[in-house]
């Protein structure tokens, strides 16, 4: 314990934030500094990379994904296996900033999804934060949605405390929109407190459409690189329709979202009818992309639009990238301008992995780390599990 006490004592923490999203590409590893806790939270990051899944592993993690292919004897194997991994990313990082573990006080790490039902009060992240804490010794934190599903929360979105930490501002009313693997939203009212924040998926984000772009280039591309290939297509209005009438886009908040509503399978069996149809792949990645920027923009229109009056929206994750996805969306926000996290001193591909150092930053101090207005939890809770 007094190793425990030691770091919370320190008035600055070098802390690691390890995150590997729905899309499963690899391990984030951000490397921060961060000073207090709380709404006096200071936070300067030092070293990010990302570290991708050989294609072999990535191949594993993926037969996770679905019951036909997965046993419990790989989840277990893949815990540790995963926790292995996780832990060599935290090393790699601090070795690029030219510290050793010793120097670094803290991880955070939110493991790999494989399996979300929020609707059961379940779910399972693995990458086994035990292994982790071994292998590096430094303090882990993990298995952070837990205690939010326990208290009856979706267990995500918990990027929004961090949110609101670090990019609310006394005189606008901002979105943050992150374009994972799946599309969530934060916003921010002006001069608002915790307790005001609304945030919740909003769909699809990465996930269709890089699942798309392996099926029509034959695993040659994991992704469409700039929104190439959908920029040639043209979105085709009758799968667009049928998408759209997916019951997410409609569900009301809180809400959350995944693999098991928009993954392999259902990706598999859009394909199959986009080829019945004699849709070109071109055309069925522009409708996939198309289908993302509407699911953002319905969400909108329906649950914040109406209620909030929103100065403008600050875009992170990989579909930044995206330059199709983010014209689509600028089109249909327009007079809101759209941004990027990083014009106000984030790096987006880093947000993520930095929010979780953040987060265990604030387990290790006794406060709470979920947003109720976001998870749909009963009482704000402590997140995470701690390993000393």
């Amino acid at each position: 314990m007094q190793k425990l006490l030691d770091v919370i004592s320190k008035k600055k923490k070098k802390a690691v934030g390890l995150m590997s999203g729905t899309s499963a590409d690899g391990v984030d590893a951000a490397l921060v500094e961060i000073e207090g806790c709380g709404i006096d939270t200071g936070l300067r990051l030092i070293e990010f990379v990302t570290y991708p899944f050989p294609e072999d592993m990535k191949s594993r993690i993926f037969q996770l994904f679905s019951p036909s292919t997965c046993f419990v004897e790989d989840v277990c194997e893949m815990n540790f296996t995963l926790g292995d991994i996780f832990a060599q990313a935290a090393l790699d990082v601090i070795a690029r900033a030219r510290l050793t573990p010793s120097e670094v006080d803290l991880i955070g790490s939110h493991g790999q999804t494989i399996c979300h039902l929020p609707e059961k009060r379940a779910t399972l992240q693995i990458g086994e934060p035990a292994v982790i804490a071994h292998r590096t010794g430094i303090v882990t934190v993990g298995d952070f949605r837990v205690a939010d599903v326990a208290a009856g929360g979706q267990g995500a979105p918990l990027v929004p405390y961090v949110d609101f930490l670090l990019l609310r501002n006394k005189t606008k009313s901002r979105a943050v929109q992150n374009i994972g693997g799946i599309s969530n939203v934060t916003v921010l009212p002006a001069g608002g407190k915790i307790e005001d924040i609304i945030a919740f998926d909003t769909g699809p984000g990465n996930m269709m459409i890089d699942e798309i772009t392996r099926i029509v280039t034959d695993s040659q591309q994991s992704y469409d690189r700039d929104g190439g290939i959908a920029a040639k297509g043209v979105p085709n209005d009758h799968l667009l329709q049928k998408l759209l009438s997916h019951p997410f886009v409609h569900r009301s908040p809180p809400k959350t979202t995944g693999r098991e509503d928009f993954g392999a399978h259902f990706v598999h069996e859009l394909a199959n009818e986009a080829r019945t149809l004699g849709i070109s792949s071109s055309d069925l990645l522009a409708t996939a992309t198309a289908y993302t920027a509407e699911c953002i923009f319905r969400n909108y229109e329906q649950f914040i639009l109406p209620r909030y009056n929103i100065s403008e929206i600050l875009i992170c994750g990989g579909g930044l990238h995206n330059l199709t996805l983010m014209s689509l969306l600028r089109e249909k926000f327009r007079p809101i301008p759209l941004e990027s996290v990083e014009d106000y001193g984030l790096p987006s591909d880093a947000k993520e992995a930095i929010a979780f150092a953040v987060l265990a930053n604030e387990t290790i101090n006794g406060n709470p780390g979920n947003v109720p207005g976001a998870t749909g939890a009963t009482r704000p809770v402590v997140l995470g599990k701690i390993v000393i």
